[in-house]
């Protein structure tokens, strides 16, 4: 068997969120038992002589009624697809020709799978979803697995761009491509794949019913015979306090307690509980429940610090809070090396998600033996437990409410007070296997 893996984003050379560390992490685990490419979109923000990659091949693709030079470099087991209408951005996604540039990507993924002559393509998300479309026109026999990353992101246009992109009137209709009198890319990945997935199985449940389903519930109901929810992993190389480079003291199970030792990197009172947030600043990661909660926050004997960007109000109010309360931080961007350091220091996460297909923090945060407090939805439903000896154990809310996060909160303080108990936990989430060896074995079964 041999896979293509296709991705809009992928780490080291694109992110903007956790879909390019599973394109990175789950290929490398795949690799152990199958031969596997990827495929990425070089955009121009990517080091080519920093990662070497050298010109592979060329060809010309047709969309509507233009032709386009698409050129292919690569670097071992990694394709790199080019054109510059593609590629020459500041900035991955938001240009009003998006449509256009991942309808490019989709066809180069077509054409690049007919090179490599492989046999199953799995693709991520709405930027490779016409691909799946183009494939079965093309009555390419290689099957087809498409995974749903969030469902919120779909891909709509105005439908008058299917004629720019050469796609055929005869699929504008609800069973393929229409919603709402608009054109929705994710529809053809969910219509046209042989095997659908999500991140979680929760997720899987949840996209199913209207108050997650994003207008797509009924859809993925009649196509509910081939969906599945696989749960995502993190690279537990990457990802471990002991070999750490970007953490000052390294440590594991057996010296716990120079954990405390990167704590104090953040904190003057390694006796007060410590607590960090790290995401976007916006609604789907549970931020305004954060917002109402910050009076609060302020009152206990505990310290909070929230590392992210996005919603330019959330930023200015988490920036206020900073001068008004002593015990509350807010680090505005993100830093992959300054995330490390506040994951090993942190004895507490908050995961307050509105939603959430996975989630990557929370099993990060195990292994650096950082307790989760998560809404119960989504992936966190599937990997934060209270008052279960499961992985991992943490504190959970059911209502997303902000009374209902605060009681999760101090549920928290009280049992940190009993130091040696709160240190077995966290010991105990060191050793929770959230490694992409499960996801990796789970996929090579809907491979066969």
């Amino acid at each position: 068997m041999n896979l293509l893996f296709a991705s809009s984003e992928m780490y080291p050379y694109s992110k903007s969120g956790g879909l390019a560390d599973v394109a990175c992490s789950l290929p490398r685990e795949l690799k152990k038992y199958i031969d596997v490419y990827k495929i990425t979109p070089l955009y121009s923000f990517i080091d080519v002589k920093k990662y070497k990659i050298s010109l592979y091949k060329s060809f010309y693709i047709l969309l509507g009624q233009k032709r386009y030079k698409i050129t292919l470099f690569k670097n071992k087991d990694t394709i790199f697809v080019y054109h510059k209408i593609l590629c020459d951005r500041k900035k991955m996604y938001g240009y009003k020709n998006d449509y256009l540039r991942f309808a490019l990507f989709c066809m180069a993924i077509a054409e690049t799978a007919k090179i490599l002559k492989v046999n199953t393509l799995h693709l991520n998300d709405w930027h490779t979803a016409l691909c799946a479309l183009w494939l079965k026109e093309q009555k390419n026999p290689a099957k087809i697995i498409f995974t749903i990353h969030n469902l919120a992101y779909q891909g709509i246009f105005d439908k008058q761009v299917l004629s720019k992109i050469g796609i055929s009137p005869k699929y504008f209709n609800l069973e393929n491509l229409e919603f709402y009198d608009k054109v929705n890319f994710l529809k053809a990945g969910i219509a046209f794949s042989d095997i659908l997935t999500t991140v979680s199985p929760t997720y899987a449940k949840e996209i199913r019913t209207k108050e997650y389903g994003c207008g797509l519930d009924g859809f993925l109901k009649k196509h509910s015979y081939k969906l599945y929810g696989v749960l995502n992993g993190i690279d537990i190389s990457f990802f471990n306090p002991l070999r750490d480079n970007f953490i000052k003291y390294n440590f594991d199970r057996n010296s716990f307690a120079k954990k405390t030792d990167n704590k104090k990197e953040f904190v003057a009172n390694t006796k007060k509980p410590f607590f960090i947030f790290i995401g976007r600043l916006v609604e789907q990661k549970g931020i305004s429940l954060i917002i109402k909660n910050l009076s609060e926050f302020s009152k206990l004997e505990a310290e909070f610090v929230f590392l992210g960007e996005g919603d330019k109000q959330n930023e200015k109010l988490l920036y206020e809070s900073c001068k008004k309360y002593n015990n509350i931080n807010y680090i505005k961007g993100y830093d992959e090396k300054l995330s490390h350091r506040l994951y090993a220091g942190a004895d507490f996460l908050l995961m307050p998600s509105l939603f959430e297909p996975c989630g990557l923090n929370q099993m990060i945060a195990s292994r650096y033996g950082t307790v989760c407090i998560a809404h119960q939805t989504g992936g966190l439903k599937d990997t934060v437990f209270e008052n279960e000896k499961r992985c991992s154990m943490g504190f959970v809310f059911c209502k997303y409410e902000k009374k209902e996060f605060l009681e999760a909160v101090k549920r928290a303080i009280k049992l940190y007070e009993d130091k040696k108990y709160f240190e077995k936990i966290c010991k105990f989430n060191m050793e929770c296997d959230f490694s992409f060896e499960k996801s990796a074995k789970e996929y090579l079964k809907l491979y066969e």
